[in-house]
C-alpha cells in the first residue's frame, strides 16, 4: 500500500528535483525557476505539520516546530510581483500583445500629432494651417483609396501565406503605388472645383510633389498592416513614435526659412526616409522568420484573395470616406479656410480615440486568421480591453476639450471644442462596430462588412452635408454621433451571437460553439 505522504528529503524514496528535460516538457517557454520551486516544496513537505494547539499557560501562539522559524513558509507575492506576472501573461497572448502595441501606437501618434499641430498653429498663420490641413486630408483620402483597401487583405492573409508572404506584400505595394498615381491625377485636374482651400495645388510643381506624397503615404500606411499581420505590431509603435519626433523637429527648423512649405515638408520627408528603412526590416528579418514559422500553412489562392478583396474593397472605401472625406466636405462647404483649421484639429484628436477600436479590431482579425476556434473568446477579450482603455480616455477628452484646444489658440477652442466633445461620444459606439467588423473579416464575410460600412458612410456623409450647412463645423460632430450610434444599435444582435459562440467560424466548420477563453497560445 502506497503512502500518500512524500518521504523525507534525502531518503532513498526521495525522487529529488525533476530533470531538466521534464522541466522543459512541462513549460514550453523554458524553465520557470524550477530549482527554487522544488526546494520550497521539499522544505514544506519534509517539515512536520504544525498542530493548532495552545501552549501550557493558555496563551500565545503555537510553538514553531523544529527547523521552522515564524517567518518560514511561502510568502505572499508583493504587489509589484503580482502585476509583473499579469503583464507577462498578457504579453504572452498574441491578441493582447498586438492589440496593446497598436493601442499604444494610437496614443503615441495622438500625443505627437497633437503637439505637432499645436506648434503648427503657433508658428504658422491660420490661413496657411487651413490649407495644409485640407491638403493633408486630401492626401489621406487619395492614399487611402489605394492603400487602406489592402489593409484588410494583408492582416487577413499574411498569417496564412507561408512562403508566399514576400510576394503578397510586394504585390500590394506595387498595385497601391500605381493606383495612387491614377487617382491623384484626376483630383489635380479638377482642383478648381474643390474650393479655395485647395487652390495652391493647381501649381504644376506643387501638384507633382502632391502626387509623390500620395504614393509615399500609401506605402507608409501599408507598412503598419504588414507588421501587424506578421505579429510584429511593436515595430509599428517604434516606427510611428520616431516618425512623430522627427516630424516635430523638422517643423520647428522649417518654420523660419520655409514658412509656406514647412508644414508639407515636415511630414513627408520623415515618411520618405521611413519607407526603405522599415521595409528593410520587413523583408530581411520579419518575412523570413514568418515564412519559416508558417511553412506548413497552405497559402491562399488568388481566387480566395480576390473574392475577399472584392468584398472588403468596397467596405474599406466606405470606411475611408467616413474618416477622411468629412474634413474635405467641411472645407468645401465653409468658404472661410480658418474654419477648416478649427475643425481639423478637433477631428484629429477625435480620430485618435477611434483608433483604439480600429486597432484592436485589426489584432482580432489577425488572431482569428491564425486560429478561428478562439474567435469568440478573443472577441470577448477585445471588448473588455477596449472598455478599460476607451471609456476613461473618452471621458477625459470630453472634459478637457476646451482647455486642450485652447493650446492651439482661442478660435480653436471656441469652434473646435464642441466638435471634439461630440466626437468623444461617437467613439464609444464606433468601437463596438469595429470589433464586429474585425470578427467578420476573420470569417471572410466581407459582403456584410461592405453593407455595414456602406450604410454608415451614406448616413455619415449625408448628415454632414446637411448639418454643416445649417450649423457650421459642429454639425459634422453631431452627424458622427447619430450615424455611429445608429449603426452600433443595428450590429448588436450579430455581435452578441459572436460573443455567445452561436456562429461557427467559417474557417473551422466543425468548431463547437462557445469556445472557452484562453490566455495565450
Amino acid at each position: 500500500m502506497t503512502s500518500s505522504t512524500a518521504p523525507p528529503a534525502g531518503t532513498p524514496g526521495d525522487p529529488g528535483p525533476p530533470s531538466r528535460d521534464k522541466q522543459h516538457a512541462r513549460h514550453r517557454g523554458g524553465p520557470r525557476r524550477p530549482a527554487l520551486a522544488w526546494q520550497a516544496a521539499r522544505q514544506v513537505t519534509s517539515a512536520p505539520r504544525q498542530r493548532d494547539t495552545v501552549r501550557p499557560g493558555g496563551a500565545g501562539p503555537p510553538a514553531p516546530g523544529p527547523g521552522l522559524t515564524p517567518e518560514a513558509g511561502p510568502r505572499p507575492a508583493s504587489f509589484a510581483a503580482r502585476h509583473l506576472s499579469t503583464v507577462r501573461r498578457q504579453m504572452a497572448d498574441p491578441l493582447s500583445r498586438n492589440g496593446y502595441a497598436l493601442v499604444a501606437n494610437s496614443g503615441v501618434t495622438g500625443i505627437f500629432g497633437l503637439l505637432y499641430w499645436v506648434l503648427v498653429a503657433r508658428l504658422y498663420p491660420t490661413d496657411v494651417v487651413g490649407r495644409a490641413a485640407a491638403a493633408y486630408a486630401a492626401m489621406n483620402l487619395l492614399a487611402g483609396f489605394t492603400a487602406l483597401n489592402f489593409n484588410g487583405l494583408l492582416t487577413r492573409f499574411i498569417p496564412q501565406s507561408g512562403s508566399n508572404t514576400k510576394k503578397l506584400i510586394t504585390q500590394a505595394y506595387l498595385v497601391s503605388a500605381a493606383a495612387s498615381v491614377a487617382v491623384a491625377i484626376p483630383f489635380l485636374l479638377t482642383i478648381h472645383r474643390w474650393g479655395p482651400a485647395y487652390a495652391e495645388l493647381g501649381n504644376p510643381v506643387i501638384g507633382l510633389f502632391f502626387i509623390g506624397a500620395v504614393v509615399v503615404w500609401a506605402v507608409f500606411t501599408l507598412q503598419d498592416s504588414v507588421l501587424t499581420g506578421l505579429r510584429s505590431a511593436v515595430w509599428v509603435l517604434f516606427e510611428n513614435g520616431l516618425f512623430g519626433v522627427v516630424k516635430i523637429v523638422l517643423l520647428v527648423l522649417f518654420a523660419a526659412s520655409l514658412t509656406h512649405l514647412g508644414i508639407y515638408l515636415s511630414w513627408m520627408l520623415p515618411a520618405l526616409l521611413a519607407v526603405p528603412l522599415v521595409n528593410a526590416l520587413i523583408y530581411r528579418r520579419l518575412v523570413p522568420r514568418h515564412a519559416e514559422a508558417t511553412l506548413d500553412c497552405v497559402p491562399p489562392t488568388n481566387r480566395q484573395m480576390g473574392r475577399f478583396l472584392a468584398g472588403d474593397y468596397s467596405g474599406s472605401a466606405f470606411l475611408l470616406a467616413t474618416t477622411n472625406l468629412v474634413p474635405v466636405l467641411v472645407a468645401v462647404r465653409i468658404a472661410d479656410v480658418r474654419f477648416s483649421a478649427y475643425f481639423y484639429m478637433a477631428w484629429l484628436v477625435g480620430g485618435v480615440l477611434d483608433l483604439i477600436g480600429v486597432n484592436m479590431s485589426m489584432s482580432l482579425t489577425v488572431e482569428g486568421a491564425f486560429d478561428a476556434s478562439t474567435l469568440a473568446a478573443n472577441c470577448r477579450k477585445a471588448l473588455r480591453k477596449i472598455a478599460l482603455i476607451l471609456l476613461p480616455c473618452a471621458a477625459l477628452v470630453a472634459l478637457l476639450a476646451h482647455p486642450g484646444l485652447s493650446l492651439f489658440g482661442p478660435g480653436y477652442a471656441r469652434y473646435g471644442a464642441p466638435v471634439l466633445e461630440l466626437l468623444a461620444v461617437a467613439a464609444l459606439p464606433r468601437a463596438l462596430t469595429e470589433v464586429y467588423l474585425g470578427t467578420l473579416r476573420a470569417q471572410s464575410r466581407t459582403s456584410l462588412v461592405a453593407i455595414i460600412q456602406g450604410s454608415r458612410c451614406v448616413l455619415m456623409l449625408g448628415l454632414t452635408v446637411v448639418l454643416v450647412t445649417a450649423m457650421g463645423p459642429v454639425g459634422a460632430g453631431l452627424a458622427a454621433v447619430i450615424s455611429q450610434g445608429s449603426v452600433a444599435l443595428l450590429i448588436i444582435p450579430g455581435l452578441w451571437r459572436i460573443l455567445a459562440g452561436g456562429r461557427e467560424p467559417a474557417a473551422v466548420p466543425g468548431a463547437e460553439a462557445g469556445t472557452p477563453e484562453v490566455s495565450g497560445p
